[in-house]
Parts: C-alpha cells; sequence; structure tokens
C-alpha cells in the first residue's frame, strides 16, 4: 500500500512507525530523536502530555490527548479533495514522539519545552503540537522569538481570554498562557488575535487587559455577523501586521461543545466548518507553527475530539503545502 491508493496512514495495521507502546506516530511520518534533528524537514510533530494546576473543579485529564490524537491521525492521509492537495506531495514531516514532563515540577517541564522547541527551530523545521494543557504556549512562541530575528503575531482560537497573570500563587497555570505570551519582547501585542471568545468564563478583568494591551478581540457574536471568511481576513492581516511570524494556538474549546464531547462545556462556539477553512486559508499566509491543546480523552469514548485535533493539524499542513506549490 501506499499513501495515493488509500486514505489514510499506509500499513496502519502492521509496520505503522511508532513514539512509544502501541503509539503510531502522527500519520505515520517517520520517527525522529529530538536531540539529534537534522535539516531538511518542514514540519515537526510533538506532544506535550503535561496537566498542570486544574482551575475548574475535578475536569481532567487533558495530558492524554497526544496518544489518543495519534490514533485518531493513523485513520487518515494527507489529500483534501476541497483543495485538490496532498500534504505529502509538498512538506517533510517527521514525529519526536512527547516532551519529557515532571508532573511534580511545572518549572521543569516548560525548561523542556523551551529546550525541544529550540532544537525543531534551530534544525529549520517549524512545530505542530499537541497537548496537554494550555500552559505551555509561551514556551513554543520564546524559542521562536531566539532562533528568528523579526517580531511575532498570534492567532489564538478560543472560547477565553486566557490572559490571567496567576491562579492564587501558580504563575504557570493553563488560564495564563496570553498574558506570559504578551510579555516576549518580540511578541507584538496589537498583533495578537483572540477568535471565538464567548461565555460566561471570562471575566472583566481579562477582558480589559487584552483591550488595554491593544489585542484583537473577536466574539462568536461578531463572527455571526459578519461571517467567518470576513474575520479570518482580518485576523491574517493584524497578525502580519509589522510582524515576520504568525503563531497559531488552538484551544478545542473554541469549537462549541456540541461539536466538541472532549473538550470543555463551553457552547455557542465555532463550528468545525468554520475553524477547519480557516486554519488552512491562515496556514496558506505563512505560520511559523501551531498546537492544539485542551481534549479530555477519558470523557470521550469515541475519540471524536481527537479526530477534530487530527484534521485541524491536517487542515493547516495542506495550507503550508499549498503555500509551498504555489510560492516555491
Amino acid at each position: 500500500m501506499n499513501r495515493k491508493d488509500i486514505p489514510m496512514v499506509p500499513n496502519r495495521k502492521n509496520s505503522l512507525p511508532r513514539v512509544y507502546g502501541d503509539t503510531p506516530s502522527f500519520l505515520g511520518v517517520p520517527v525522529f530523536d529530538a536531540r539529534t534533528l537534522s535539516a531538511g524537514n518542514d514540519v515537526i510533530v510533538a506532544g506535550v502530555p503535561w496537566e498542570g494546576t486544574v482551575t475548574w473543579g475535578s475536569f481532567t485529564g487533558c495530558e492524554l490527548a497526544p496518544r489518543s490524537i495519534r490514533h485518531a491521525a493513523a485513520r487518515y492521509g494527507g489529500f483534501l479533495p476541497e483543495y485538490q492537495t496532498d500534504l505529502f506531495d509538498y512538506l517533510k514531516l517527521g514525529d519526536i514522539g512527547d516532551v519529557p514532563v515532571n508532573t511534580n515540577d511545572p518549572a521543569e517541564t516548560m525548561g523542556n519545552v523551551h529546550r525541544i522547541m529550540a532544537q525543531i527551530y534551530r534544525s529549520g523545521s517549524i512545530p505542530f503540537v499537541m497537548g496537554g494543557d494550555h500552559s505551555f504556549t509561551p514556551e513554543i512562541i520564546r524559542a521562536l522569538s531566539e532562533a528568528e530575528e523579526g517580531d511575532i503575531g498570534v492567532i489564538h482560537f478560543d472560547a477565553h481570554l486566557d490572559n490571567a497573570k496567576a491562579f492564587g500563587s501558580e504563575l504557570l497555570a493553563r488560564c495564563g498562557p496570553i498574558h506570559r505570551i504578551s510579555q516576549i519582547p518580540k511578541v507584538r501585542k496589537k498583533s495578537i488575535v483572540h477568535v471565538g471568545i464567548r461565555g460566561p468564563r471570562n471575566s472583566p478583568t481579562q477582558y480589559e487587559y487584552a483591550k488595554g494591551m491593544g489585542a484583537r478581540i473577536i466574539t462568536t457574536r461578531e463572527i455571526r455577523e459578519r461571517g467567518m471568511e470576513a474575520i479570518t481576513e482580518e485576523a491574517i492581516a493584524i497578525a502580519h501586521e509589522k510582524t515576520k511570524h504568525v503563531f497559531v494556538t488552538i484551544c478545542s474549546d473554541c469549537i462549541d461543545a456540541g461539536y466538541n464531547p472532549g473538550g470543555p462545556a463551553d457552547f455557542n462556539g465555532l463550528f468545525p466548518g468554520e475553524l477547519l477553512p480557516a486554519l488552512h486559508r491562515i496556514a496558506e499566509c505563512g505560520i511559523a507553527g501551531l498546537d492544539f491543546v485542551e481534549i479530555y480523552p477519558g470523557q470521550d469514548p469515541q475519540g471524536y475530539s481527537s479526530h477534530l485535533a487530527a484534521w485541524a493539524m491536517i487542515y493547516a499542513l495542506v495550507g503550508m503545502a499549498t503555500r509551498k506549490r504555489d510560492r516555491p
């Protein structure tokens, strides 16, 4: 079997590369050692099986998602008929497995994320990262800022602004990555775009903080009024304004709870048919990395949310492939 004959990872039942145990690599791509990455790959996939401080009761278990997303991805290939493009015709991918985590030490874990993301950027690749909770995203962007010249814009898909300065005494909680990202010198605050914000799990303080730094807040109400295509083009323009790089961070709860059983109970959200084309378009305009976080496999026995994450990554990868095809 080969990739052109079947709409799934070739040889998925027998000779599929594994990152550990019975866990296949994402889309069956080659498995590499992060310590010895060499040039020649466009994208390196990594997992961060991390869950830090739980900020909502017993809502927990997202550290299991990298495994479940990889298993879901074994069902798929790289061809999207909507765009008449197979990502593997234009992109070279590898999978380095999971970043080491220390469940008792958030700072050590964040240091590990930063170190391995720096290795990916130094190799000339960009990372596509599966979480885990949202707390590690600043370390990816910090590594990007150190590896590349030029300012950085951020497109943040989420129900929540995620810019709390702390959760009690915890400075590295999942509710604060955008605050920490905004403190990175090369991140242009006015090129931070929040897309999909909504609902009663946001605070006035966080809303005013986002406005005060100049970030663009796009709520689902505005998306319904203006349409996702117009919103996507505006987000791209803002994120690229006076920047050289754009990073995309996706929390699963940007999607409506009815389509995201493995995510938080946040309603009135985006539909998959809005998010997926948006990711393709954003990647087509150029991105310097992407992560997808906050899926809880324990509450999603059919794995729908893990499949959604795999689809999101594939749509973004096909967008990158389209860009490479049209701008050789």
